[in-house]
């Protein structure tokens, strides 16, 4: 049987497969589940509903909730009713959001899991349509569950064509204000397509969520793959139950920024210090055992496939999880390349690089070294944004990445920067900062780097301490520290030399505007709080000081 295209992947295994577990999602202890048969009945009849109350197929309906079986089950009834879909990050505040909502042209929202809705509910109009879940405490005047018990399922379903307009996905801003990027229906059809066969990525998989689905490369890692592979998908209830939810999962695929990987290390440490874990490695039987016990306890024990991407992870930390037994493969996509990009993985991996280009992908350089690629994953454009789009696509339509690299003489792509966080020092000197801030994090005592120069002879290191660093005495911390800094500027040229680190007093948060959803340093933000102290902190005392 041919089936249509983006539900078809869901609606093939529903056929096949009706009663295999599509949903694990945890609520208390209790892990409440979906089979294919039953999300698909639920999809259907929300999608009917939409229907009812007046949206068409093309209306926008924005959907606003952390990661849950709601989140995909409110996707999937969006395609099937053939409205195009507006994921917004779910810890956005209210001021974030109604931007969005109006830039979007969105009619309606669906409203799932999240931490703080009475804080965000300001930002939708009250001509909005919004439906809530209940199962998530959350009751406005239409609520999923009486919508589905009202309604009988959709049919037929939408029929979509390869181009499409499916999914308007607005970026996380880093630089600033937040864009709509276009994707086709054919976009994500063919990097799910193509991933799963370069990757050799499993089938029937037991997937694990909890970065945002509003993301890319989640959306496509988890819900698009995992439609296409017949996978089952858990999710985590909170942070406080992350770590048991995962364990209790044990997923075949596993994608982590490198916070969390770092996280992940400053966790077995601290049960188990470096000297004792060594020792145990080294012993042909017991290195065995500790390898396995620790790859479980982390929820890693049957994960064929780890990634990283999203920001610079150090080599120093791929071979602490390499010693374990724990391949991590890293990657390079960007939410307007719909992750058609660079990968390493089974049969293709080099620790350092960022992977070799799927196949179909056109690669080119400017001549400063900017990454461009084509590819049917590059987006249609920003959604009422022109001029942004033509600045954003080269005169061949090349998709400007904005990441500056290299490939080495194998065909692997080493990212030497990013071309917007280059800054000048007074000497006239230009810095790319992400190589030098992913050396420094190879120390555990630190959790985030900034690497900032403007207006100073040299460059220094604004440092947020992780949980082990703030635990070290002053002394013993001011040794550490000193030390990554002289190991580092051992490898840099004269001019790139850190002047010294300055430990900052805040951890760079979500909720404090100076990281991302995907927990991405917001660099404009940094600098703006403590550019005017560069001149005062270069002129003090000391290799390691405090901010006061």
């Amino acid at each position: 049987m041919e089936y249509p295209l983006l539900t078809g992947h869901f609606l093939k295994w529903e056929a096949e497969d009706p009663n295999a577990l599509l949903f694990r999602q945890p609520i208390g202890v209790v892990w409440k589940t979906w089979t294919y048969a039953e999300a698909g009945n639920e999809c259907r009849r929300m999608a009917k509903a939409l229907h009812s109350m007046g949206l068409k197929p093309g209306d926008h309906v924005a959907l606003l909730s952390k990661n849950c079986a709601h989140w995909i089950m409110a996707d999937l009834a969006i395609m099937m009713a053939g409205c195009v879909s507006i994921p917004i990050y779910p810890t956005l505040s209210a001021e974030a959001i109604q931007p969005i909502l109006e830039h979007s042209d969105a009619k309606a929202i669906i409203v799932g899991k999240l931490d703080d809705f009475n804080g965000q509910k300001e930002a939708i109009a009250d001509n909005l349509i919004t439906i809530s879940i209940e199962a998530y405490g959350i009751s406005v005047a239409h609520t999923w569950e009486k919508l589905v018990a009202a309604n009988d399922p959709l049919a037929p379903l939408h029929t979509w064509a390869a181009k499409d307009i499916f999914t308007i996905i607005y970026t996380s801003g880093t630089t600033g204000k937040s864009k709509g990027v276009m994707h086709r229906v054919e976009s994500l059809e063919t990097v799910g397509k193509v991933a799963m066969a370069e990757l050799n990525l499993p089938r029937r998989p037991y997937l694990f969520s909890y970065l945002p689905l509003s993301h890319i490369a989640e959306r496509l890692g988890i819900e698009f793959y995992g439609m296409i592979s017949g996978a089952c998908i858990s999710f985590a209830e909170s942070l406080d139950t992350f770590a048991q939810n995962l364990a209790d999962t044990q997923p075949h695929l596993f994608f982590a920024v490198p916070r969390i990987w770092g996280k992940f290390r400053e966790g077995v440490l601290a049960k188990m210090p470096q000297k004792k874990l060594d020792t145990l490695l080294g012993l042909p039987i017991i290195g065995g055992i500790v390898k396995k016990k620790i790859k479980k306890k982390l929820g890693l024990g049957r994960s064929t496939h780890n990634f990283s991407a999203a920001a610079p992870i150090s080599l120093e930390l791929l071979l602490w999880f390499d010693k374990l037994g724990i391949v991590i493969y890293q990657a390079l996509g960007m939410t307007e390349d719909s992750v058609y990009a660079h990968f390493c993985g089974p049969g293709r991996n080099k620790y350092g690089t960022v992977g070799k280009p799927f196949k179909g992908l056109q690669v080119k350089f400017s001549p400063e070294g900017e990454l461009r690629v084509k590819s049917v994953g590059n987006m249609e454009g920003y959604y009422k944004e022109p001029e942004l789009t033509a600045e954003t696509f080269d005169e061949e339509g090349y998709l400007k990445t904005g990441d500056m690299a290299e490939y080495d003489h194998e065909g692997y792509l080493y990212v030497t920067g990013r071309v917007k966080d280059q800054f000048k020092t007074d000497k006239g000197k230009y810095i790319a900062p992400g190589p030098i801030e992913t050396k420094l994090l190879a120390n555990p005592a630190m959790e985030q780097v900034c690497v900032v120069g403007t207006g100073i002879p040299q460059p220094i290191a604004l440092v947020v301490l992780s949980e082990a660093g703030k635990k070290m005495e002053k002394e013993a911390l001011i040794q550490n520290l000193g030390a990554s800094l002289a190991a580092v500027n051992e490898h840099l040229e004269k001019f790139e030399k850190l002047e010294k680190a300055v430990i900052m007093q805040e951890t760079w948060t979500i909720d404090n505007g100076l990281l991302t959803p995907t927990m991405k340093v917001k660099r404009n933000q940094v600098e703006k709080i403590h550019m005017p102290r560069y001149p005062g902190w270069f002129d003090q005392k000391g290799k390691v000081i405090w901010e006061e």
